[in-house]
């Protein structure tokens, strides 16, 4: 199937031969300079996996840019779409509050041009995209010098990631373990750096108190930052044997923010 295009000469849901409305990816960003390091490396990945696409980042916190800058900008250059997808693993309160509210300001401010924004890159209803899930793969083979896990010696998972007050925003953090825990046929279990339990390192116990010996960390984080190094922290202290890297500008990465593109072009919600 060929990807669904946005063009500015048509605006949003069309189709032509115009240049392609551009993509603004919005991170929740960071105090870390690693953080916007690894988001604009995924942004030039995704516009370079694409020819023609103009891509752009924007941070929700600790910018600029702002996404009501970058959407100005893009006006202002006369394109007359865009598309908003939201760097972020789960629907949590970024998801469902701020990024709306950060085009609704956008909005008042003046903004005119069509946006159109796409799903977040975790599960959406309740299906775990594969693409997520082989980055994972991919950073955890990466860690543990083989091809999976259990070629590594690896007996048991944890799913190190930020943590959410949220219960519905956890249960598709949930999902992700559970798909990966089918994958490698490995016993598999959440860990959170935050605002909910249990902490990395405690899943790392449950686990290790339960008969495995080599527990290795599949890091559910898109970048590096504070929240990623206290999971990772507290997995290492608890004798985690590997620990994979945030999943960054991994390939398979780059193809599910395409996919999120397309089905917001498209109005699939898949």
């Amino acid at each position: 199937m060929r990807p669904a295009r946005v063009t500015d000469e048509v605006g949003a849901g069309g189709a032509g031969g115009g240049r392609l409305a551009p993509v603004l990816l919005v991170a929740h960003g960071s105090g870390d300079p690693r953080a916007a390091r690894a988001t604009e490396a995924l942004t030039r990945a995704v516009a370079a996996a694409r020819p023609g696409l103009p891509v752009r980042a924007s941070y929700l916190d600790h910018g600029p840019p702002r996404p009501g800058a970058v959407l100005a900008e893009l006006e202002a250059a006369g394109h007359r779409s865009a598309v908003l997808v939201p760097l972020l693993l789960t629907a949590a309160y970024h998801g469902r509050v701020d990024i709306p509210g950060a085009v609704a300001v956008a909005r008042e401010a003046g903004l005119r041009i069509p946006v159109r924004s796409a799903e977040v890159l975790g599960p959406t209803a309740g299906v775990v995209d594969p693409r997520l899930l082989a980055g994972l793969l991919r950073r955890l083979a990466e860690a543990v010098g083989a091809a999976t896990p259990a070629d590594g010696g690896v007996d048991g998972l944890v799913l190190a990631a930020a943590g959410t007050r949220d219960a519905a925003a956890r249960d598709t953090v949930v999902q992700v373990a559970e798909a990966l825990g089918r994958t490698t046929g490995l016993p598999t279990r959440v860990g959170y750096a935050s605002a909910a339990p249990p902490t990395a390192g405690a899943a790392v116990g449950a686990l290790r108190a339960a008969g495995a010996r080599r527990v290795a960390v599949a890091t559910y984080f898109l970048a590096p930052g504070r929240l990623c190094d206290t999971a990772l922290g507290s997995a290492r202290e608890a004798g985690a044997v590997a620990l994979a890297d945030p999943l960054g500008d991994a390939p398979e990465l780059v193809r599910l923010v395409l996919g999120r593109v397309d089905a917001a072009v498209s109005g699939d919600s898949r």
